[in-house]
């Protein structure tokens, strides 16, 4: 670098170090390469998101700097990688629970054989029909099918997992980023959120928040298996994005919850934002097509609270959490508070 060159670089970030330090954003490298290709001005489009972003929001909160740097600066390189480790990460969860489901069947089957054999032990010491042992043969032999089809999809999903478990491993050691995105739905995950909502209000930025969880949705799971209540999920994930807006973002709180912060929206507008998204969530229909069964009947429970002067983050999500728990007690598939 000829002197030039390391005088106009000590000028660009002599004015990007204030412009982090004044909107209190995170010294992270990422960061760093983002104000420092905002001071130069050497991307414009670049520039006008986050004014854009900084003057709608009034602050400049983390997944705002990383949703920039990833829409305008990040390689194709880091996006695959990114992608590679989340990748991964819902391979092992879908892996954990497919595990899950064929040990349940595994458990059915073992409690099938053992009232089948029992009911067989009848023909010796009370003499059944053959008819009825005919039947106990074929019950036996119906569950020894299911068996095997569940047994042969595990294996099946088994073999493709170590495949892409060695291929990911390699590209996952050259990703040294802090995860703020959940693998399995792809919202941000509650690492994200727990940044954001306290920049908002350290940075007194009015912001409501919606809480809400997925009605009876142990019942999925039970019914249908973990994989089935994992489609469920992204799909939630899915309409709570599409109901986004102005700068409203979406995050998996835990479990089957999540959170939707909305900057600068009152408690009737939040409110109104979750009714449109509790009727999105009823519209969602998802087939097994292991059993050709279809879920017809996903709802969500809402509460709804907005953020007070000098108030801490726990007591915004406590008010939330409250009214939800008030939205099951009730019936679930509702929002509360009214007013």
């Amino acid at each position: 670098m000829n002197n030039d060159s390391f005088a106009k670089s000590t000028e660009i970030l002599k004015q990007a170090v204030p412009l982090m330090i004044k909107h209190k954003v995170p010294t992270t490298p990422t960061n760093y390469a983002l104000w420092y290709t905002y001071s130069s001005q050497q991307n414009p489009q670049l520039n006008m998101a986050l004014d854009s972003g900084i003057e709608s929001i009034g602050h400049c909160t983390p997944t705002l700097c990383e949703s920039i740097y990833q829409d305008h600066l990040a390689s194709q390189t880091d996006s695959d990688v990114k992608q590679l480790k989340l990748s991964l990460t819902a391979m092992m969860q879908e892996l954990s629970h497919s595990m899950a489901d064929t040990l349940s069947d595994t458990n059915s089957f073992h409690n099938a054989l053992e009232s089948t054999f029992g009911r067989l032990e009848q023909v010796g010491n009370e003499g059944i029909s053959l008819e009825e042992t005919v039947g106990l043969v074929r019950e036996l032999l119906r569950e020894s099918q299911q068996m095997r089809q569940s047994t042969g999809l595990f294996k099946g999903q088994l073999d493709s997992a170590q495949q892409e478990i060695q291929s990911l491993r390699a590209a996952l050691n050259k990703s040294q980023q802090q995860a703020n995105e959940d693998a399995l739905t792809k919202l941000y995950n509650r690492r994200a959120f727990d940044q954001d909502i306290q920049s908002y209000l350290d940075n007194q930025i009015p912001t409501s928040l919606i809480l809400l969880d997925i009605d009876h949705f142990k019942s999925f799971n039970d019914e249908f298996g973990h994989l089935m209540g994992d489609q469920v999920l992204k799909m939630v994930a899915k309409r709570l994005t599409e109901c986004c807006r102005d700068y409203a973002k979406a995050y998996r709180f835990g479990g089957e919850e999540f959170a939707v912060l909305l900057p600068h929206k009152s408690l009737p507008s939040a409110r109104q934002q979750a009714e449109t998204m509790r009727k999105a969530i009823e519209k969602i229909s998802v087939l097994d097509k292991k059993s050709g069964q279809r879920i017809n009947s996903v709802t969500a429970s809402f509460g709804i609270s907005a953020s007070e002067q000098d108030e801490h983050s726990e007591k915004l999500i406590e008010r939330a959490d409250h009214f939800l728990s008030q939205a099951k007690q009730l019936g679930r598939n509702r929002v509360l508070p009214i007013t």
